[in-house]
């Protein structure tokens, strides 16, 4: 069993604006690895390889969006489809919009320990009640996500996939940065208030490489193949729609 992190950028300028030193996607890349996500697939158009010259190093496959007309929900299965493609294990995928930088890894391994308590469960962490992100999708809801109007945004998806019958659970990790997003300075979230360990009862030490992961950091990134119906353009972006940026 493992667990993908598919992290979704609407454009060029969201993959790659600065967090504290770091491009975006480079960050999350490097928090979702910490956590124990395998394998990691970044969504982003990327029509001058700079996302890629950004991902350098990291054990990430970069992934043309999919046609725009697909809006968010075809970028979220586009990720998830490539993720599978990579590992024929993954289950479950960690739905990441790029604008969640402050997310900690320790809120990675809490899903993905709880998930292997409850598989077949969406799972959402929580912070002051408020249902945050990464969501856990079970590859086993594939179909019913591919369901959802093209029309919704992210958070909105999460919600019909639930209201079509997909079992849900929310975790109170504690974590603020599950909530905030990069609008908000490290500076100004609340404090984290979380378990000092995974939700789960087995536990391994956070940032520990989990099965799947290469020894050490691959060149890449590797790119997917294009998506279905793509144009064959490196600019064949979610027109911004896979969340704000």
């Amino acid at each position: 069993m493992t667990v993908a992190a598919v992290i979704l950028a609407a454009s060029v300028d969201s993959a790659l604006a600065d967090i504290e030193g770091l491009p975006r996607v480079r960050r999350l890349a490097d928090g979702a690895w910490s956590g124990g996500a395998t394998p990691i697939v970044v969504v982003a158009p990327d029509p001058d390889g700079v996302v890629a010259a950004a991902l350098a190093g990291a054990p990430v496959t970069l992934a043309e969006p999919a046609p725009e007309a697909g809006g968010p929900v075809a970028q979220i299965v586009r990720g998830i489809e490539v993720a599978a493609g990579i590992t024929s294990e993954t289950d479950a995928a960690l739905v990441w919009p790029a604008r969640m930088v402050w997310i900690g890894p320790e809120t990675i391994t809490s899903l993905i320990e709880a998930h292997g308590t409850a598989p077949g469960a969406v799972l959402r962490p929580t912070f002051e009640g408020k249902a945050g992100w990464p969501a856990l999708v079970p590859i086993a809801e594939l179909e019913r996500l591919r369901s959802q109007s093209p029309e919704l945004m992210p958070g909105d998806l999460i919600g019909g996939l639930v209201a079509a019958g997909a079992l849900e659970e929310r975790l109170d990790l504690g974590d603020p940065g599950s909530t905030h997003d990069a609008s908000v300075a490290r500076a100004d979230l609340p404090p984290y208030v979380g378990p000092p360990e995974p939700a789960a009862g087995h536990t391994h030490e956070w940032g520990d490489a989990v099965a799947g992961h290469e020894d050490d950091p691959v060149e890449g990134p590797r790119r997917a193949p294009l998506a279905t119906g793509s144009s064959g353009r490196e600019d064949g972006g979610d027109g911004g729609r896979s969340g704000p940026a």
